[in-house]
Parts: C-alpha cells; sequence; structure tokens
C-alpha cells in the first residue's frame, strides 16, 4: 500500500529540469510547483533577466534563471553545456515559451471582403513566421539540443521513478475554428501539438517520453485580452459566465501545479504521446476540432 500513497506517487523529490519560458505565468506555476515538492534543481529559461530573477527568488536553492532565447540554436547549445557542466543530467524538459502572434484588426462577418483582404494582407508577415519559430519550431530543436541529457536521466536511474520527459505546452488554441483568433497562434498550436505525436514515435528508441499540455484560460501576459472582462479575480468561481468557461473561473496555480505534479511524477509514469487538456470546460462551448 505504501507505493500507493501521493507522497510517493506525486515525488519529484531530486528532479532535474528545464523550464523555457519558466519565469512568468504558467511556466512560473510549474517551476514553483516542482521547486515546492522537493526537485533538485528548475533552471528557468527567458529572455528577461529581470522576470527570471524574480522568479529565481521564490526558492533561490533550487531556481537557476538563464537568460536565453529558444529561437536561437547557439544559444539553446550553450544553456545544455551549462547544465551538462553543473548537473550532468535532466529528468525533464518543458518546453513552454510561446507568443501570441497578430490578429486581423476587423472581424470578416462585420467587414466588406475588400475591407477585410485589406487588413488581412496588412498583418506583418514577419510576426507570423516568428510565432511559428516560437511555438513550434523551438521545441523541436530545444529537445534535440537537451537530448543528450535527457538521456542522462535515464541512466542516471531516474530518481523520481520514471523514465526522462519532454513536455510541450500546447494550447487549446490548436482546436479551434473560431472566428477571429491569432491564425498563427491556432496554427503553431495546432502544429505544436502533432509536434508532440512525432517526438514521441521518433525518440521510442531512445526511453524518452512526450507529452504535451494544451491550457484554456490562466492569468498571463498572453491571455490577459481573454479574462480582461472577469467581474472579480479572474482564477474565482463566478469571475465568467458558465457560456465563457463553464467552471466559471480561469485556471489558477494550484490547477496548473497539480498537473504538472502529476505528469512529471511516477503518477504519470505510463503517459507517452498524451495531450492533457486543461481548460475549465472550455472547449465544451466552442468550435473546435477536438
Amino acid at each position: 500500500m505504501e507505493a500507493l500513497h501521493a507522497s510517493n506517487l506525486f515525488s519529484v523529490n531530486g528532479l532535474v529540469a528545464v523550464i523555457t519560458g519558466g519565469g512568468t505565468g504558467i511556466g512560473l506555476m510549474m517551476t514553483k510547483a516542482l521547486a515546492a515538492n522537493g526537485a533538485h534543481k528548475v533552471y528557468i529559461v527567458g529572455r528577461r533577466k529581470e522576470k527570471l530573477d524574480e522568479a529565481a527568488s521564490h526558492a533561490p536553492e533550487i531556481i537557476v534563471p538563464v537568460v536565453g532565447d529558444v529561437t536561437s540554436k547557439d544559444s539553446l547549445k550553450s544553456i545544455a553545456a551549462q547544465i551538462k557542466s553543473e548537473v550532468g543530467y535532466l529528468n525533464l524538459l518543458v518546453c513552454n515559451s510561446g507568443m501570441m502572434g497578430p490578429q486581423i484588426p476587423v472581424k470578416a462577418a462585420e467587414a466588406s471582403v475588400s475591407a477585410y483582404a485589406a487588413a488581412a494582407l496588412d498583418m506583418a508577415w514577419d510576426e507570423n513566421v516568428q510565432t511559428f519559430a516560437t511555438n513550434s519550431v523551438s521545441p523541436l530543436y530545444t529537445t534535440f539540443a537537451f537530448l543528450e541529457l535527457l538521456d542522462g536521466g535515464n541512466k542516471k536511474g531516474n530518481r523520481i521513478g520514471t523514465k526522462s520527459q519532454v513536455l510541450i505546452t500546447s494550447s487549446i488554441a490548436g482546436f479551434l475554428r473560431t472566428p477571429g483568433l491569432s491564425y498563427a497562434y491556432g496554427m503553431s498550436k495546432a502544429a505544436t501539438t502533432h509536434l508532440t505525436k512525432q517526438l514521441c514515435s521518433t525518440l521510442v528508441p531512445f526511453d524518452i517520453r512526450v507529452n504535451a499540455l494544451a491550457p484554456g484560460l490562466f492569468p498571463s501576459d498572453l491571455a490577459a485580452g481573454l479574462i480582461s472582462n472577469a467581474k472579480k479575480d479572474p482564477t474565482e468561481e463566478g469571475a465568467f459566465e458558465k457560456s465563457y468557461i463553464p467552471a466559471e473561473r480561469t485556471g489558477k496555480e494550484s490547477d496548473m501545479g497539480g498537473t504538472v505534479l502529476y505528469m512529471a511524477s511516477q503518477a504519470g509514469a505510463y503517459l507517452n504521446g498524451v495531450i492533457v487538456v486543461i481548460d475549465g470546460g472550455r472547449l465544451a462551448g466552442l468550435p473546435t476540432t477536438y
């Protein structure tokens, strides 16, 4: 029966993790959950040093801030080299960095075809490309950059009782058909979801698992525009109508923290190639391909 105790099933004691975008939003929620529950080291990667340092202050003996750019192969290689020299292995890689991308300022249902076409073509091409680079391409190269360290985690005996894992942050936006959303964001997250499945199959010979989270609305810079109409603290029940989010609130730290602990620990050791939707039921009320 001891093996079924929550303290054993959900233990991340000794875990070494890297979380890109770990200084803010969902990434910070993951960082704090792992650090609060026995992780040995949690390396958080981002471009804003002040945000990383602020996040690291929650547990400075565990959380290690690393300034880096996930869209740069040289930067990724440099971070991997640092971790190899400091601890030598990795149990969990969380590819969490993301951006929203440009949106068309008019709605097709409210504009003439010529006005809509003009506004759509006026979107910055480079911003759409950068959204794909950050949301879809960077998880691919980040995985490759840390592959040997993840293999090292397996050879170390993986102190948490499960094989090394890549966890990618996708989004329910990858399933949505709702008009008016960022095309680049939705398309890039759909690509991210499929990338998870491709990597899962590819990395089987190395015993490295690949799973993804598809979050709905959580307080973050990305979601700010979508939760600005909250009646009160958006994480409190009653902040939204059921028609917007059946749970009547956004996700909060405990929701994301509990989920990442499940997926990172022995409790989630049998997960591979899985997309975990965590959205308070929001997909239920939207046109989707889910």
